[in-house]
């Protein structure tokens, strides 16, 4: 059974059962824009504790407000009671609640695309708030007084971009301007809830609208101000004819085609060191451009923007290797045929030739070290890349060895000499190892991958 069938028969249940029971929210408004929805709502005007004895195993999420999620044939829906809110205190929550009608609960609801309700048995919209008119002008507006509605959540606000964002709509003007009114108010909402705005704003295709208009509106400046000092930070027309370090990311991040969280975060972040590290030095043609170390500046940078959105570790980890590496790809034909492995090889390669494909095409369009990182990543198999180890530990110790710190860098720099070629077999590992780490201790500080008398390099 899929979503809309497992929602339609709740619907059925509640109705029978004697109550009102209709679809509501964003899948009545993707439904009319010929939009398969990615979930569905139902409002009733049951209250919770009957939904829980009608649906044995639904969960009270919030009983207080009147939800309850209903497992069904795979699905998880969402039903919530009619209810109009009172007044908000910390702009979020409504201090009292009142269960009433299907109007009263459209009233309540942020924006009118957002408020219209579907009865899905009778196969009828019902719509108190004028949604499939703006849904049809391509228009988010808030319901009734925006100030109000954005002061009883000031989250509404980065939803507002959001919905006009992915939705390639316009903001109404009193809405807009209600937002760039109030958008300093935004910190006042808990940064795990922006965070996944600012998430879904990356990631769901329509990003660099997204920040433009997060941009306009103020609330970058409140929210990312790493970001917004990117405006005007001027870059070598050599590389960066597109303009400013903030046009740039705009285009990178429009780019961005279902990526990871870490992806978008780091398209997004790959230049935030520009504007702390921007300074000039003098060259034949004049003074030059630099941001000497601003992808390691970058990658801090990174780490405490992710960490104040509440990102996971995982992901801020990530975002750090792509912005500290972004660079990286420009020395790989310079590589030594080890280090070259070691580098494809790494955990978040992937991600990082994309955001090098993407940071190319927004600048100069010279793909050559991208190009050059995917032919070598084609050419290179699984062994070339990963070899089984020649030796291991215990033939280390069984040739006079002692476990400890010297034994990891014999193994480490046995491995670089066979990612370099120089080393095939069993028995070259064994006559390398006894030239060139002496049991006796005595250290050998030589290239690892040079190859001992009769043994093989391949250039």
């Amino acid at each position: 059974m899929d979503a809309r069938a497992a929602a339609t028969a709740i619907v059925q249940r509640l109705r029978d059962a004697g109550f009102e029971a209709l679809f509501a929210g964003g899948c009545v408004r993707d439904q009319l824009r010929d939009r398969a929805p990615k979930d569905y709502d139902v409002a009733t005007s049951a209250p919770a504790e009957r939904v829980l004895a009608l649906f044995p195993g639904s969960l009270p999420i919030g009983v207080q407000f009147g939800v309850v999620l209903v497992p069904t044939s795979g699905h998880r829906i969402e039903v919530a009671t009619f209810r109009r809110d009172g007044i908000y205190l910390d702009s979020r929550h409504p201090v009292t609640v009142h269960f009433g009608s299907a109007e009263e609960d459209a009233h309540r609801r942020d924006f009118t695309i957002n408020g219209m309700f579907f009865d899905p048995l009778a196969n009828r919209l019902i719509d108190y708030v004028g949604g499939a008119a703006d849904l049809e002008r391509g228009i988010v507006r808030a319901i009734g007084d925006p100030r109000a509605r954005f002061a009883e959540d000031k989250l509404r606000m980065l939803r507002a971009v959001r919905l006009a964002a992915r939705l390639a709509f316009t903001i109404e003007s009193a809405t807009w301007d209600a937002v760039r009114d109030d958008a300093a108010a935004i910190e006042r909402i808990a940064f795990e809830r922006i965070g996944e705005e600012i998430r879904m704003i990356l990631c769901e295709g329509a990003a660099r609208r997204g920040f433009e208009l997060l941009h306009a509106s103020g609330l970058l400046a409140v929210l990312l101000p790493e970001v917004a000092a990117m405006e005007g930070v001027v870059q070598s027309l050599t590389h960066h004819p597109e303009g400013d370090v903030l046009r740039h990311t705009l285009l990178v991040i429009d780019q961005l085609r279902e990526p990871s969280e870490a992806l978008a975060f780091g398209a997004l972040l790959h230049d935030v060191g520009k504007p702390v590290c921007a300074g000039h030095r003098a060259a034949p043609e004049g003074d030059r451009i630099t941001f000497y170390g601003h992808p390691e500046r970058g990658a801090e940078m990174a780490i405490a923007i992710c960490q104040r959105m509440k990102r996971s570790r995982a992901v801020w980890e990530r975002v750090a290797y792509l912005v500290r590496n972004h660079l990286r790809l420009v020395n790989a034909p310079h590589m030594r045929p080890a280090t070259l492995k070691r580098f494809l090889r790494e955990e978040g390669i992937e991600d990082l030739l994309e955001l090098a494909r993407m940071d190319a095409h927004a600048a100069s369009g010279d793909l050559q070290y991208y190009e050059f990182c995917r032919a070598r990543l084609a050419a290179l198999s699984h062994e070339e890349m990963r070899p089984a180890p020649l030796l291991t530990g215990d033939d280390l110790i069984a040739l006079g060895h002692r476990p400890g710190p010297r034994l990891g860098a014999m193994l480490h720099a046995l491995e670089e000499a066979q990612l370099e070629g120089t080393l095939a077999t069993r028995a070259d590992a064994l006559a390398w190892a006894a030239e060139t780490y002496p049991p006796d201790g005595t250290p050998a500080p030589r290239d690892p991958a040079r190859a001992p008398a009769g043994g093989r390099r391949n250039e």
